[in-house]
């Protein structure tokens, strides 16, 4: 069945959500839903599976959550939990968990994330409380279920959230054995940001004829893109803003907007701007009209360079002088992006789109530059020194102004006193300095980290993600590319096996040049290696007679190829 978003009425009023999940919408400050929570939630509300095809930052985390608990049943201390959702990072499962506690804070829903890396015993006891949703990485939930700690048989849903994600990291047969727990009956929900034909096998066998969405695929017309400069900053999230001030600094553009997701955030970001001595005004939902003419009017008359904003209170604005629109998030959609940055470059004139990005959001810029097509070049952070430098710039263009255009005829007094004791170039500097510290160029600034991928997020040197914060070897990897075979190994964390383990073995083995073999992935019940495809053979045949860490492994090519 497939569902057209755009056909949903507008507004969280409309999708028949529940009154305490619309105030926890109104008091987080969301002003309407996006494309793929306006198809996704109705049919979900109605108990029907779902495939969705969205990259982060489109909503997905609140198109199922909510429909989640609009049908929540709340478990006793001896019930299992009613609601499962499996993502493939500790990172995404927190971030899961603490949204639906804020959607479901009036509900008292209770939620619990289960991941690798934390001590399984304060899992433990919140488990043996009663949960009501349990958002999980498959291998650690995987764990719980074979401890007998996680029953599910009383799981109404099942969300797999970024599926081809956790697929890449090697969790497919826990997924399947994951769902092998769960009744035939409950409701499967599968969110993933690319469709490979091993995604659409989950989905035909464990989804009930499932309502289909896909995000994204809109074309841009040949010339509808204007003349803007693209680039995007990679940024941990406690850092964007101190970044958003940098970036302002060595920009200095005329008139901006930068986008927020919330009226939250675009208050907290007005405030952090102000403070900073920049003139910025805030536009959002929960103003009047008279308030956004007032706004509007003080931006478009030059008392305000910057408006901060959301995209809804944002609609239909034209402001000829603006050279800059900067998003504070990376925007819920693809198109979104393009309508944004089409408020700038108008007319032939060159204008500044520029993008903050967590680390996990990257996927989410390559999705815009598919549909653009037109690059978004990933830039560095000013430093403390280009910043220093740019502030001197704009020290030395204003003496150079005021040297051309301002009567300085009647300081020549002071000039004069001054040189009869002091040199006239040491004056000059003195006078460059004072002008310098009350324009704030002697600001203190503290670097801006360069942020690091998660530990369950780092890249094997082919580029894909190790599972559970596992490193890959770093070691040259000379089997990536084609002609690339996929080896699964039965042994994994729980037999002790690391890589050099692997590495060892084949080496010794199958007479393999150790630098033949590629990325390696651990999980906690299998591992996969990747080996040259002319070798594969040989290698399966020389493992199934060997031991691994005392072990005799099964060894095979993986189902699950890509």
């Amino acid at each position: 069945m497939e569902c057209d978003p755009s056909e949903s009425e507008a507004g969280f009023a409309g999708l028949g959500l529940r009154a305490e999940l619309l105030r926890a919408l109104t008091n987080l400050g969301y002003e309407e839903p996006t494309p793929i929570q306006q198809g996704a939630i109705p049919p979900l509300i109605a108990g029907d599976d779902l495939v969705g095809q969205a990259a982060t930052g489109t909503g997905k985390t609140a198109a199922f959550a909510l429909p989640l608990l609009q049908g929540l049943v709340p478990a006793g201390r001896d019930a299992g939990p009613s609601a499962l959702v499996l993502v493939p990072t500790r990172e995404l499962a927190e971030q899961v968990s603490q949204a639906v506690h804020r959607y479901g804070r009036d509900l008292g829903v209770r939620v619990l994330p289960v991941y690798g890396g934390q001590p399984i015993g304060r899992q433990l006891q919140v488990l043996n409380r009663g949960v009501d949703v349990v958002v999980g990485t498959p291998g650690r939930v995987l764990d719980h279920i074979e401890r007998g700690t996680l029953r599910l048989g009383d799981i109404r849903t099942v969300v797999l959230d970024e599926a081809d994600e956790m697929l890449d990291m090697g969790f497919a047969e826990d997924i399947e054995a994951i769902l092998a727990e769960t009744p035939e009956s409950r409701q499967t929900v599968l969110f993933s940001a690319t469709m490979p034909p091993r995604i659409d096998g989950i989905a035909r066998r464990h989804l009930r004829n499932p309502t289909r969405i896909t995000m994204g695929r809109k074309a841009v017309e040949p010339g509808e893109l204007p003349l803007v400069r693209q680039s995007a900053y990679v940024v941990a999230r406690a850092h964007r803003a101190a970044a958003l001030g940098r970036i302002l600094d060595v920009e200095a553009p005329t008139a901006a907007i930068v986008f927020c997701r919330t009226r939250e955030e675009v208050d907290q970001v007005t405030e952090t701007l102000n403070g900073r001595g920049y003139r910025a005004e805030a536009l959002h939902g929960g103003m009047s009209q008279d308030q956004r003419d007032r706004v509007m009017g003080r931006l478009r008359g030059g008392s305000t360079e910057l408006l901060v904003a959301t995209d809804v209170a944002a609609r239909g604005l034209d402001v000829e002088q603006l050279t800059h629109v900067i998003n504070f998030n990376v925007p819920v959609a693809p198109e979104a992006y393009v309508h944004r940055i089409g408020r700038v470059g108008r007319a032939g004139r060159e204008g500044c789109a520029i993008t903050f990005a967590e680390p996990r959001e990257q996927r989410m810029l390559k999705a815009i530059e598919r549909l653009t097509g037109q690059r978004i070049t990933l830039e560095k952070l000013p430093t403390v020194t280009d910043l220093r430098a740019r502030r001197l710039e704009v020290t030395r263009t204003a003496l150079q102004a005021s040297l051309e255009t301002d009567d300085l005829e009647r300081f020549r007094v002071v000039l004069e006193s001054l040189t009869d004791e002091f040199d006239v170039e040491n004056v000059a500097l003195a006078a460059v300095k004072l002008l310098h510290e009350a324009a704030g160029g002697d600001r203190d600034e503290d670097e801006i980290p360069t942020p690091s991928l998660p530990p369950e997020g780092r890249r094997t040197a082919d580029g894909r993600r190790t599972p559970e914060g596992r490193r890959a070897p770093a070691r040259d990897n000379r089997a990536g590319g084609e002609g690339v075979a996929r080896l699964f190994f039965g042994l994994g964390r729980r037999a002790g096996v690391r890589p050099q383990d692997l590495v060892g073995a084949i080496a010794g083995e199958a007479g393999l040049n150790s630098r033949d073999i590629g990325a390696i992935q651990i999980t906690d019940r299998f591992s996969l290696v990747e080996v040259p495809e002319q070798t594969a053979d040989r290698v399966i045949a020389a493992m199934q007679r060997a031991t691994i860490r005392g072990r005799r492994p099964t060894v095979r090519r993986e189902r699950f190829a890509r």
